[in-house]
């Protein structure tokens, strides 16, 4: 398998099968990424196809760190793009009220990876979106509240209120499947 180094290099000669094989490399991590943001596959579909269209308009200024850094790059295309279609097509609130945390979280191991996607993408769209930004962006409240255009405090509020809801989503599922 070749080397992100030498596929970037075929890409920016304008070699056409590499661009496919860029995309077919990295089509499902940059889905995977999408349904971080976005609940719908067939949103995501399509802000997947928008981010290569820019990924690829965009890579002669890509600066290559190493193997890995395109990778990232395009994960960062990815959710600055599903960040967008979020902000464009649904509704989003932001409070800078911090509620209190729960008593106890349950043990993450406990529950299927996909369950917890699913849990994730159930958050209403705020809130969604600052958990992602934290968690797997590893953002601090202050980036958040630049890349959102809201305050500081209201980035840790709407991560408080996400971590809160998806303890109480995974001790219901805990109870109910008795795991």
């Amino acid at each position: 398998m070749e080397t992100e180094q030498q596929l970037l290099e075929s890409v920016r000669r304008g070699d056409r099968q590499a661009m496919r094989r860029l995309y077919e490399r990295y089509k499902r991590y940059a889905i995977s990424t999408g349904l971080r943001y976005i609940p719908d596959l067939n949103d995501v579909e399509d802000v997947v196809q928008d981010s290569f269209v820019k990924i690829l308009t965009s890579i002669q200024r890509f600066d290559y760190q190493g193997e890995g850094s395109l990778k990232s790059w395009i994960g960062k295309i990815i959710a600055n793009k599903s960040i967008d279609f979020v902000r464009r097509h649904e509704n989003i609130s932001f409070t800078d009220i911090i509620p209190e945390k729960p008593d106890e979280e349950p043990e993450l191991e406990r529950i299927p990876p996909d369950v917890l996607t699913s849990m994730i993408a159930e958050l209403p769209p705020g809130y969604r979106l600052v958990f992602n930004l934290y968690v797997f962006e590893h953002c601090s409240h202050k980036e958040i509240a630049q890349r959102l255009g809201i305050g500081e405090k209201s980035s840790a509020s709407q991560l408080t209120r996400a971590k809160n809801i998806l303890i109480r989503k995974m001790k219901d599922y805990i109870k109910r499947h008795g795991k």
